[in-house]
């Protein structure tokens, strides 16, 4: 396809803080941008050139983004494929309708790491009684997962036993479910790459998350921060997933390492990812310009990290930490120290576990970031990691 250079229109759905930063990276590189999103107060489309306060599945919505723009992306993987598919008539859609479909469907997404050849964790589909009831015994302790609509920690119960695995999923609405093997993990980690429509395709470090109640909390970025041939195979995994979807964009690929050293992959996400937004200050060219430049057909140039970095998430809790009233954490303190870059999303109402923004740390050595780092948690009230 010919490039789409700037001055055209970009168009996002959903108007949430990866969108936001979206229709920063497009306009900082000279496009328009336009966002379709319910929310009329939403991060992305209090920023953009234009908003379509529109449900996703609206037609007269669609028709008004597809009339703006030369091409459309989606920020995050539950906007309706059947959105992405009729879009894709009127104008460059990616990634498309498919890709999203299979990050939207747990059984659908396991069935593709199988195809592609890249071990995932031990699992049965559970969406009938008869199902419920063959689920296979070494799959205890397991989680149990809704197939759909599940995100940081949502949509899942731990079960120890078939009885325990009954009644969470008739807690669940018996909706259709993943049982997963409960794995000992190591720790978690992730990759991103960004394919285009070439098929070149490009990548970012490999990230080391920890998660804290289902939500990341803190991700570390530099030289050593995993073993070569574990980022090796991440990687060599993340780009058989792109490839085998026939994937254009930004494509983040969680994995579990574990106790025995062994990479399986958790899950998908067909848009930039939170464990990724320290590119913006460590990297020549971040996740979103990434976005940007597989959108519009541009040249992919491999990103290069120039500084250590560590990303604390920030959540609504920070505004609580001295009790139900509302009160600003302490920024003056921690813009006061050395290589902090705060990321504030815009949102008007702090709630506890509402991601409100991030820290990026950068530093010349991971013991510099880490020591920072440590400095702004307990600043902020975070525990030390």
């Amino acid at each position: 396809m010919l490039p789409i250079l700037p001055g055209a229109t970009l168009g996002v759905l959903g108007g949430g803080q990866l969108g936001r930063m979206f229709v920063h990276a497009a306009q900082a590189m000279g496009y328009f941008t336009a966002v379709l999103d319910p929310d009329p107060a939403s991060p992305a489309g209090r920023v953009s050139h234009h908003h379509i306060q529109s449900a996703y599945d609206d037609p007269d919505g669609l028709r008004q983004l597809a009339g703006l723009c030369a091409a459309v992306t989606t920020e995050f993987e539950n906007v309706p494929a059947v959105a992405l598919a009729a879009l894709a008539g009127q104008c460059t859609v990616s990634p498309a309708a498919r890709a999203v479909a299979v990050a939207q469907n747990r059984a659908e997404e396991k069935a593709h790491f199988t195809a592609c050849g890249v071990p995932c964790a031990p699992y049965t589909v559970i969406e009938t009684p008869e199902q419920l009831a063959s689920a296979d015994p070494s799959l205890f302790p397991g989680i149990l997962k809704t197939s759909r609509m599940g995100y940081d920690g949502k949509g899942q119960a731990r079960v120890q036993t078939p009885a325990e695995l009954t009644t969470a999923w008739d807690a669940m609405g018996r909706a259709p479910c993943v049982l997963e093997q409960r794995l000992h993990l190591a720790l978690e980690c992730s990759v991103i790459v960004a394919r285009g429509a070439d098929g070149a395709c490009v990548h970012l470090p490999l990230q080391r998350n920890l998660h804290r109640d289902g939500i990341l909390a803190v991700t570390e970025v530099y030289e050593e921060n995993m073993p070569l041939a574990l980022m090796q195979q991440a990687l060599a995994a993340a780009k058989s997933i792109a490839d085998e979807l026939q994937y254009i964009g930004v494509l983040c690929v969680e994995f579990f390492v574990l106790e025995d050293g062994r990479l399986v992959v958790n899950e998908i996400a067909p848009r930039p990812h939170n464990s990724g937004h320290y590119s913006v200050d460590a990297c020549d060219v971040s996740q979103f310009e990434l976005q940007v430049r597989t959108l519009a057909g541009l040249p992919l140039t491999p990103p290069h990290q120039h500084s250590a970095a560590i990303m604390l998430n920030l959540l609504g809790d920070l505004w609580f930490a001295g009790g139900e009233t509302q009160q600003e954490p302490a920024w003056t303190q921690v813009l006061a120290l050395p290589g902090t870059h705060l990321h504030l999303y815009g949102k008007e109402q702090a709630r506890h576990g509402r991601k409100m923004g991030h820290l990026n740390v950068t530093a010349a050595s991971a013991a510099a970031a880490h020591s920072t780092a440590l400095q702004a948690a307990a600043l902020l009230g975070l525990p030390a990691f």
